[in-house]
């Protein structure tokens, strides 16, 4: 799962992973410690999971990033709009700190007001990084033509993508 932050990646791959009835890791939870540290096993933890004949994960972390391409039969690319991007990280954001939700090991959404505190808050993120997840892919494609990508640019798209071709392609 190819995408900007709150593009809705996390999402798309556990639907995928119960159309397929394949594992879903998802990657934040290895790569995340408490207090927001990374876990020293999250490449170890990356490769092994990898090993196995299918999965679905978010393609992320550039420690792994090229590992996983080269394992992946498949890479789904949500190409959404930057303001749809937008509007979904921050009503995640808003949601998960407003409920204190543990995200993993402990970790919660900082408070609401350090977006304007912290440069790498995950809004902020989502908006400066947007541009570079195509550049990414399209990085992909030329590194690797036999790479399948499928590229959808809405949530319609993706619905329309999980009902027809996905389902169609276990027959």
């Amino acid at each position: 799962m190819a995408g900007p932050s709150g593009s809705g990646k996390t999402t798309t791959a556990q639907r995928i992973a119960a159309i397929l009835r394949v594992p879903r890791v998802e990657i934040d939870s290895l790569f995340h410690g408490p207090g927001w540290t990374p876990r020293p096993s999250f490449v170890t933890d990356v490769h092994r999971f990898a090993a196995g004949p299918a999965w679905v994960t978010e393609w992320q972390y550039s420690a792994v990033r090229e590992h996983l391409a080269d394992r992946a039969d498949l890479l789904v690319w949500l190409d959404l709009p930057r303001w749809l991007v937008m509007r979904q990280v921050i009503a995640r954001t808003v949601r998960r700190r407003l409920r204190r939700e543990e995200l993993w090991h402990g970790n919660t959404e900082a408070p609401l007001w350090t977006i304007l505190t912290t440069k790498d808050h995950i809004v902020r993120w989502a908006w400066q990084t947007h541009p570079t997840a195509r550049a990414r892919v399209r990085d992909q494609l030329a590194k690797r033509p036999e790479l399948t990508v499928v590229r959808l640019r809405s949530r319609r798209e993706i619905a329309r993508w999980l009902r027809g071709p996905l389902r169609q392609a276990l027959r």
